[in-house]
């Protein structure tokens, strides 16, 4: 880690929460009321003592209750104000901080989310700012301020008498002694229930977002179990944090009811010998309360900062690690001219080489197939032209220049992409087919894309048309129609380079045609690169290019292919026997 982001230092929260760059006036007016309301309590006790000793000598004057009430509302409001201001900042921290984890999230790439579970990450960007916010708004103020409290009840105290003031002295090491150990096994509690919650809302995430296969596979019973297994860890740690709490609170109160039993006992004597008065002993008990007090505040404190740092390294490792600069490159403009791959090789983090050697041509405005057993590495191939992934080596040219020096925006805005599992996004098929333009869409181009792509003979159908709500991943649509959308999603990005993964593997049969012949058209003046396992699909193509376990073992046209491509010409009656048994059915 960089400096000042150091594993386990608590000024790589400080360090964070500096870049949010939280409001200074907020800060230093918050600090300044809450530094003056606390002071002011330590008036309270004294004027409390001047008002005890005048009963004795029967003469209250009105001056003294004037003042301990306005001492009372000042120290209420100055400490309201405080409390607001400082949850504010808090808010506005927590908020800045989570805008830019979102902002570094769109921009991590694609391997980053092949590591790391979706949980996970939802967890930091939830749980873990909550946490920060947590220190910023509640404890910061609670430890300064009993700090302040402390010391100065100290010394008045010290001034008042010193003798009993040793007294009280005295229990704050032994109260200490205890729960420094507890506040430690409270740390590492609190820090184990951020990770188990974290594991926990992976395991929502997961199995909610997938629930139909739960339901299809029967699998109920396990998930169920999966989940009670995390919501148990959850309980075992909670229960352990409630048995810690319910040592610390009582060891308080002990601590005070002991004390105060001390002073009162002790002071009384003092006070009937003359040597304190009645004052200053109401005065003794109520500084007792503002030392003890103060001692929890500065437990939590410390365990709420362990915490912060833990939840700031998770942020940071987010916020450190590598982006995409999507703008950064020259950009792409004008007719596509020829791409080439030259001896690329490329490998998913810790596995096999998936791609060995990748070299070949696609010329401008020809379609390129590519075909081959399932697990031959076709889709990565397309990944790493859309610059999902980095090749290991070798080189990808566009008009014999290296790809890499465009920007990822300009070169990704060529592409029409139409992936095998038709992506779609909740919201109104409208949204879905726009999603990712930089413009306004007008309802001709909307209608004409939909058109293109046979959408509109299912759309026009539907009582609300474009504003027909898809539900979560369109599971409103049949697969047929989300391979339709996202086909004229790509048609009206009217890209130059077009790249379509079994683009008709979800249709019927008639469906098929009708795409088939709007993708023809569609790849009239474009450079495509299309997969598929259908012969009527690459029979046309101008060039197929036959990938096995990552290699290119067969290059060619269709007729080509079937006299020189052993493996091929098998696929290819394979094909053709399913196209007779499908037309003789």
């Amino acid at each position: 880690m960089k400096e000042g982001y150091q594993k386990g230092n608590w000024k790589a929260f400080v360090h964070l929460v500096r870049q949010t760059k939280p409001s200074a006036w907020m800060l230093s007016v918050a600090a300044v009321l809450s530094i003056f309301s606390t002071l002011v309590s330590l008036v309270v006790p004294l004027f409390t003592k001047g008002l005890v000793d005048s009963f004795t000598v029967n003469d209250i004057k009105p001056v003294q209750i004037v003042l301990l009430v306005v001492s009372f509302v000042v120290s209420a409001i100055s400490g309201g104000v405080s409390i607001y201001l400082l949850n504010r900042l808090g808010q506005e921290v927590v908020a800045k901080l989570r805008d830019r984890l979102w902002k570094k999230l769109l921009k991590l790439p694609i391997p980053y989310y092949d590591n790391h579970r979706t949980g996970d990450t939802i967890s930091r960007m939830t749980n873990d700012t909550a946490v920060l916010k947590g220190l910023v708004s509640e404890h910061v103020t609670g430890f300064f301020n009993g700090v302040i409290s402390m010391v100065g009840a100290i010394v008045i105290l010290l001034l008042l008498d010193w003798k009993m003031t040793l007294i009280i002295l005295a229990a704050i090491p032994v109260t200490a002694a205890v729960l420094v150990p507890l506040g430690r096994v409270m740390l590492h509690i609190s820090r184990r229930l951020q990770d188990e919650t974290a594991d926990f809302t992976t395991i929502l995430n997961q199995v909610l977002s997938e629930i139909r296969l739960v339901k299809a596979s029967n699998a109920e019973d396990r998930e169920t179990e999966v989940g009670q297994k995390a919501i148990q860890g959850l309980l075992r740690l909670g229960i352990r944090e409630g048995k810690i709490q319910a040592f610390i609170g009582p060891i308080i109160s002990f601590v005070m009811m002991g004390l105060m039993v001390l002073i009162i006992g002790y002071g009384g004597l003092r006070v009937s010998s003359g040597a304190l008065s009645a004052g200053d002993l109401v005065a003794f008990i109520l500084y007792l309360v503002q030392i003890i007090m103060p001692m929890n505040q500065i437990t939590m404190f410390f365990t709420q900062l362990q915490k912060s740092v833990g939840a700031t390294e998770r942020i940071v490792n987010i916020l450190e690690d590598r982006q995409e600069n999507v703008s950064e490159g020259k950009t792409l403009s004008g007719p596509i001219q020829t791409i080439e791959l030259e001896h690329v090789h490329f490998s998913y983090e810790k596995g096999d080489t998936v791609l060995h050697d990748i070299s070949f041509t696609l010329k401008p405005g020809k379609v390129t197939a590519v075909v081959g057993p399932s697990g031959g590495g076709k889709t990565t191939l397309f990944s790493v032209l859309e610059r999902f992934y980095l090749p290991d080596s070798g080189v990808i040219r566009v008009g014999g220049e290296d790809v890499s020096e465009y920007s990822l925006q300009s070169w990704r805005k060529q592409i029409g992409y139409v992936p095998q599992e038709s992506p779609i996004v909740a919201g109104t098929i409208r949204d879905n087919i726009c999603y990712g333009m930089d413009r306004e869409v007008s309802e001709e181009e909307l209608k004409h894309a939909a058109h293109m792509a046979y959408a509109d003979i299912f759309i026009d159908e539907l009582p609300e048309g474009y504003q027909t709500e898809v539900g979560e991943r369109g599971i409103k649509l049949s697969g047929g129609q989300r391979q339709r959308i996202s086909i004229a999603r790509a048609l009206l990005r009217n890209p130059q380079i077009l790249m379509l993964d079994e683009a008709t593997s979800s249709l019927d049969s008639q469906s098929e045609v009708f795409v088939q012949k709007a993708l023809q058209n569609l790849m009239k003046g474009r450079t495509t690169l299309v997969i598929a396992h259908r012969l009527s699909t690459v029979v046309d193509a101008d060039q197929i290019l036959f990938i096995e376990k990552g290699h290119i073992t067969g290059r060619g046209t269709h007729h080509e292919m079937v006299e020189n491509h052993a493996m091929y010409r098998e696929f290819a009656n394979q094909q053709l026997r399913i196209a007779d048994s499908i037309s003789q059915g």
